[in-house]
């Protein structure tokens, strides 16, 4: 007698609907235009937006007063003029460090057109180089000038456990943007490395759609199939490098494939002729460009 969670991925199977491989790939732009600007700053979400990115990708933290802003490391240590622990800092302590600098001078970075108009206020107001919180990122999705995708992945393991996701649904619904996509409009996509943070978001919000990051080859995810409630699979450039036919087996399933980091020319080739769904990408311009010269 088979197992009980074969037979429930055999029926998931063939309840879902094949995904016909993709040609055009969206562009998300990896915590910004990050090649050329300092990643998670505002200067770097306004430059990825001029560059053409289909949408944006972050990564969340909670401060110890209860603010998400978007550091990738546990640490500011890498990307900011100060030190400590993003859980152990309190927003104002956060909005006192520079965060920018270390790439490159802001005034370099941030002369661009889309920079030089109504956008140049909030620069000014935020601080370009100050930490960037989730409200303001926000802020600028909802105010493009056209329809974006923002990807948000809360980082794990962390002292706040859950508490994450409740601030992440709690955020979203005070903008609009805690369910599915509609046409013409911005919209937000959840992505974790750990199921249980997907679990999470999935019973604070029944539309969100959902992203399983994956690093290495997992032996029950290999056929394809994702967690129930996930929509999109995740995958890192190891990954598919190591079993390119899983973009294949994904559709199959109905999935959607998403790959990170990709920002090399013979990378970007590569995944393409997977037919993977989207490239997530420190350099949105450049694959953009190399994608449209095809």
């Amino acid at each position: 007698m088979s197992h009980p969670l074969a037979r429930a991925r055999a029926r998931a199977r063939i309840r879902a609907r094949a995904l016909p491989e993709n040609k055009n790939p969206l562009i998300f732009a990896h915590r910004g235009a990050s090649s050329d600007i300092a990643e998670h700053t505002l200067p770097a979400y306004l430059k990825a937006i001029e560059s053409g990115a289909d949408g944006l990708e972050c990564d969340v933290r909670l401060t110890r007063d209860g603010h998400l802003v978007c550091v990738h490391d546990r640490t500011v240590d890498r990307t900011s003029n100060g030190r400590g622990v993003v859980s152990d800092l309190d927003l104002s302590g956060l909005q006192q460090l520079d965060f920018q600098s270390w790439k490159g001078e802001p005034a370099e970075q941030a002369d661009t057109a889309y920079l030089r108009g109504v956008e140049a206020d909030r620069i000014e107001a935020d601080g370009g180089g100050r930490v960037l919180t989730l409200d303001a990122l926000l802020a600028v999705v909802i105010d493009s000038p056209r329809p974006l995708r923002l990807l948000i992945e809360t980082k794990h393991p962390t002292r706040y456990g859950g508490l994450v996701e409740k601030e992440l649904v709690r955020s979203l619904r005070r903008v609009g943007m805690n369910g599915a996509a509609q046409p013409g409009k911005s919209s937000v996509t959840v992505m974790s490395f750990a199921p249980v943070a997907l679990r999470r978001v999935r019973l604070l919000s029944a539309s969100l759609p959902l992203v399983l990051l994956m690093e290495r080859p997992s032996p029950i995810r290999r056929d394809g199939s994702l967690p129930l409630g996930v929509d999109i699979a995740g995958a890192g450039l190891r990954l598919l490098r190591s079993d390119p036919g899983y973009v294949a087996r994904a559709h199959a399933a109905g999935h959607a494939v998403y790959c990170w980091t990709v920002d090399e020319r013979r990378d970007v080739d590569f995944v393409r002729r997977l037919g993977i769904d989207a490239i997530i990408t420190n350099r949105p311009a450049t694959v953009r460009q190399q994608l449209a010269d095809g």
